[in-house]
Formats: structure tokens, C-alpha cells, sequence
């Protein structure tokens, strides 16, 4: 684009050509001696501006990892350390965004590749690294597990060790929804004394909020994404108020008091309750929709130490093939400084599976943790028009019943006009007819990755079917909720005996029923399908992932 901007006497552009190349004409004869000395410093200076416009640099943030906290350090201090390195020009630029002083030392800052390269030699400094943006790893279980330290009574309560009440756990997340019963107080004392953190309020978060089991919340209204050689400033709510999900999932989960009578729409029945219901919850709001800043994480361990948590919980994490070393892990450095200062920190362990060496959070000093199954599972039958029944896999509150069945038809054979096959056969946006979906139940296979269960769903919900059937070729994932509309989910055996059924009949039809809960499951617990597999990519003598 800079070249089509300067003008050169000696040059024209191609006007046939679609892309402005340049073409530079030297004169050939040895009358035009001066033209050429002309043309060929303007070429000169051509290149010139080109080398210094790559030589500017866009400040990106930026960690800046000191090592191990020998008391506090004074923000002075850094910034002193920054102002060598940023020119005296640009001294608006000398202001630091996180500064750790408690777990560790060290502060974030807005520096350009040369600036954050100078500082990594500088003494006192252990590496620096740009700010990069983690993301997500998004009631019966815990009596499934036998949690021995919370035993049950005969009369379905649980009996508290008087210890669990002082166990005071950090959850670094998305916030927390208050409201929530799983963090009512009820039969809990008072607040240990040791217990520093605050009740940060917000426009629809207020101190009344937090109680004696959600003794503390804080969020971060700082954050910075990069993204290559561009950086911008993230969107972020100031209240710890979750208006993800995630985070008030996992404190619920680790923590949550016991709930009874609690469900799904009326599935799953029984107690809810969290693995520790008697531990004290503080929330630290570090993600956003957009993602999670690890500078941003790195804040949030440090000030959860200082706060005085047990334990630190983070099911936060970047993908298995991005991994940094550790040296440049915020969740490694947090947790291991964290660890010196007797914190125990649990992380999760990635979402990629079923494949090797994809889990995360696999440094030795962090507990790291896969999702796994437990012995109940949600079924959604497939009544066929020939009598035959097959069970499928879902959570839909459909209200079909076996009374009335309707045509089933195979994507492929119901795809609209020049559609690719493999689309149609796969409930691919835009390959069938509406006008054949219309009024029948369809099967598709679980086909084109990029393409969501959610999508093909809607696909067959936009197109006015009465029901999907979902043949996964893996054979295996977690239920998916289709919510009202009739969804199942089969794997490949019993996918092609329904495609057999299709095929040999001239009027098939089925039904898809209500999903049940089914109790008793074998085998259980087995590492969930898509949980990540170790060993480490960083660490492949150590194997230590637990299901969960």
C-alpha cells in the first residue's frame, strides 16, 4: 500500500495490471545519466521509508516476571525500571497495568518487542513475555465418589469436621451469581479472622451480597488481549457478577452448599452439593466472554494469597499445541510461587481429548485434574415404525409420545438442489430442502467438526422437522441438550441399522422419545471422552491427571 502512494517521475504504473505493480523505466540512453541517478535514488529512498516503517513497533502488553517476592516492592520501583527503557518521549507509556508484590514480583506493561526484549537482560528479571488470552475450560457425583471427608447420615444430611469451616478456597473465574442457594450461609460461623480479602461492589453487586460462605469477591477492570502485533483493551463488566456461567459452575461444583431437592427440569431429582459444601468461597472475576488475560490471572493468584486462601481453583487454560514453557506461563508462575506460600493450586486439564499429549496445566507443583463420568446417564429412545427400539444419548423435554410416529428421512436423501453430498449427510447449513425436511423426523451424521451439534440442530428446527437422530462417528461424547426439541444422539452401529431401516422401507417412520435418566451405568468413573490426555507435551516423565 506504501508504494502505490509515492510518485516517481521515472515510473508508471501497469494499467492492465490488477494489482498497481510498479514498473520502473531507465532511460537507455547515456543522454539521460541524470534521470537515472534520479530514479535510482528515489528507489533508494523508496526503500528506506519501507525499512523504517517495519521498524516501527506497535507496544503490545507485556509480563514482566521477577522472580520470588522478598517483601513488597514498591510500584516506584518498576516504574523507575520501565522508564530505561521506554524513550523519554513516549513517557505516557511509563504506567504499569497488574503489579505483583506478595507470590511473586514482578508488574504488565504496554512495551514493544524491543523494549520487552532490552528488559529480559535486565538484572532481576527472569523472562518477560507477551500477555496472552487463556480461555475456559467449560449433583450426584460427589455421593458417587464417596467423598470420605464429608460422610453421609442416615438421614441425608452431611456431617461437617469442624476444621472444614475454616477452609477458605479461591476461585478464579468468570465471578459468581450471589443468588445462588449453593452460597447461602445457613448453620455456618463466623468469618476466620485471618481472612483479608474484600467484597468489591459493582452496579448489580453489592457488599450485602457476600456472607459467611462467600466471605470475599473481587474483579479486574484492566485487561488487555494481544493479538499478534495488536493490542486492545477488553470489554469487562466492574462487578464481580457472573454473566457467563462458568465461574458460578465451578465454585458450585468445588464448594456449593448442599441443595436438596434439586434437578433439571425435573431430571437428576435428589441433593445437590458441592465436593467441599462446608468451605468458604472468595470469587476473582479475571475472564470476560472474550477470554481470560494470563497478566490478569497472574493479579488475581497473587491478591488471593495476600487475601489468605487454602486453595486456589483455575479451570482456565490455553490450547495443548499453544502451550508456553513454563517460564512463560502465567498459570505455572502464579501457581508455583503460590505453592511456596502453601497454597495448594488445582487446575483443570483441558477439554481436547480423546488425544495424547493435549492436557494443560501440567506443571509438577499444580494439581492438575480431567473430567470424568459417573454411574448415571441420559437416554432418549428411537422408536422405529417397524417396532424395533434404539437408545440414544441426549437431555430433550420434547412432548412426543409413542402414540404417534412421524417419516424419517436420511439428510442425504432430502438435500436441496446442488448440495454436496457429504453436506446433506451431515445437516450442513444450507444443504437440505425445506420443503422435504418439512414434517419429518431426519438423520444426519455428526459430520464437519466446525460445525456445531447446536447448528445442525437448528438447521433441522429452522427447516419445521419434527426431530433429529445424530449418528456420531466417534461413538462417544457428552449429552447434548436440545432443550424441547426432539434430539438423540446414536453411535455408528446403530446409526446404520436405522439408515438400513430407511433404505429398505418405503414409508419408514419413527419417533424420538423424552430423555430418562438412567442410573447404574458401567463402567464409571472412566476419563470423559473429550477430557485431554497426558503425558505433557513439557513434561513426559511426569504422569499425574486425575479424573474428577
Amino acid at each position: 500500500m506504501l508504494s502505490s502512494q509515492l510518485k516517481f517521475p521515472c515510473a508508471k504504473k501497469l494499467s492492465h495490471s490488477p494489482y498497481k505493480y510498479t514498473e520502473f523505466i531507465l532511460a537507455k540512453s547515456t543522454t539521460n545519466t541524470i534521470t537515472i541517478m534520479s530514479c535510482l535514488l528515489q528507489l533508494l529512498s523508496f526503500f528506506l521509508i519501507i525499512s523504517s516503517a517495519a521498524s516501527i513497533q506497535t507496544p503490545k502488553h507485556y509480563v514482566v516476571y521477577m522472580g520470588s517476592s522478598a517483601g513488597e516492592t514498591a510500584e516506584s520501583d518498576h516504574l523507575q525500571l520501565l522508564s530505561t527503557v521506554i524513550p523519554r518521549e513516549e513517557r505516557e507509556r511509563i504506567s504499569i497495568t497488574n503489579h505483583y508484590n506478595h507470590a511473586l514480583r514482578g508488574f504488565s506493561a504496554m512495551l514493544t518487542d524491543d523494549e520487552a526484549s532490552e528488559l529480559s537482560g535486565r538484572n532481576g528479571v527472569v523472562s518477560v513475555f507477551p500477555d496472552s488470552i487463556l480461555q475456559l475450560h467449560t449433583t450426584r457425583s460427589w455421593d458417587f465418589l464417596d467423598d470420605n471427608s464429608n460422610p453421609k447420615l442416615n438421614h441425608g444430611s452431611y456431617l461437617p469436621h469442624k476444621s472444614t469451616y475454616d477452609v477458605i478456597i479461591g476461585m478464579i473465574d468468570t465471578g459468581i451469581w450471589a443468588e445462588s442457594p449453593s452460597f447461602k450461609d445457613e448453620g455456618m460461623g463466623e468469618i476466620p479472622k485471618r481472612w483479608k480479602g474484600v467484597c468489591m461492589e459493582g452496579p448489580d453487586f453489592k457488599k450485602s451480597d457476600c456472607n459467611r460462605k462467600l466471605i470475599g469477591a473481587r474483579y479486574y477492570n484492566v485487561m488487555h488481549a494481544s493479538n499478534g502485533n495488536n493490542t486492545t483493551q477488553m470489554r469487562v463488566d466492574k462487578s464481580p457478577r457472573d454473566t457467563v456461567g462458568h465461574g458460578t459452575h465451578t465454585a458450585s461444583i468445588a464448594a456449593g452448599a448442599i441443595v436438596a431437592n434439586a434437578s433439571y427440569h425435573g431430571l437428576a431429582q435428589g441433593t445437590a452439593r458441592g465436593g467441599s459444601p462446608f468451605f468458604r468461597i472468595a470469587a476473582y472475576k479475571v475472564c470476560s466472554e472474550d477470554g481470560c488475560p494470563g497478566s490478569t490471572i497472574l493479579k488475581a493468584i497473587d491478591d488471593a494469597v495476600k487475601d489468605g486462601v487454602d486453595i486456589i481453583s483455575i479451570s482456565i487454560g490455553t490450547s495443548a499445541f499453544l502451550q508456553p514453557d513454563f517460564l512463560k506461563d502465567p498459570i505455572a508462575i502464579g501457581a508455583f510461587h503460590a505453592e511456596q506460600m502453601g497454597v495448594m493450586v488445582v487446575c483443570s486439564g483441558g477439554n481436547e481429548g480423546p488425544d495424547p499429549f493435549t492436557v494443560t496445566n501440567a506443571a509438577p507443583w499444580i494439581f492438575t485434574v480431567a473430567a470424568s463420568n459417573i454411574d448415571r446417564g441420559f437416554h432418549s429412545k428411537v422408536l422405529l415404525g417397524n417396532g424395533r427400539i434404539f437408545q440414544g444419548s441426549a437431555i430433550n423435554f420434547s412432548n412426543l409420545t409413542r402414540t404417534e410416529t412421524y417419516p424419517l428421512a436420511y439428510g442425504k436423501d432430502i438435500a436441496a438442489k446442488y448440495s454436496p453430498i457429504p453436506e446433506a449427510r451431515s445437516c450442513y447449513p444450507g444443504s437440505l430442502d425445506p420443503e422435504k425436511v418439512k414434517g419429518k423426523i431426519i438423520v444426519c451424521f455428526d459430520g464437519f467438526p466446525v460445525v456445531s451439534r447446536t447448528i445442525k440442530k437448528l438447521v433441522a428446527e429452522d427447516a419445521k422437522a419434527k426431530g433429529l437422530i445424530l449418528i456420531n462417528e466417534n461413538d462417544e461424547s457428552a449429552p447434548f441438550d436440545s432443550g424441547p426439541f426432539p434430539f438423540t444422539e446414536v453411535g455408528t452401529t446403530i446409526g446404520y441399522k436405522i439408515l438400513k431401516y430407511i433404505k429398505s422401507n418405503k414409508n419408514p417412520s419413527a419417533i424420538i422419545l423424552p430423555t430418562v435418566e438412567i442410573p447404574g451405568i458401567k463402567p464409571a468413573p472412566v476419563v470423559a471422552y473429550f477430557s485431554s490426555r497426558g503425558p505433557s507435551v513439557l513434561t513426559e516423565n511426569i504422569l499425574k491427571e486425575l479424573p474428577f
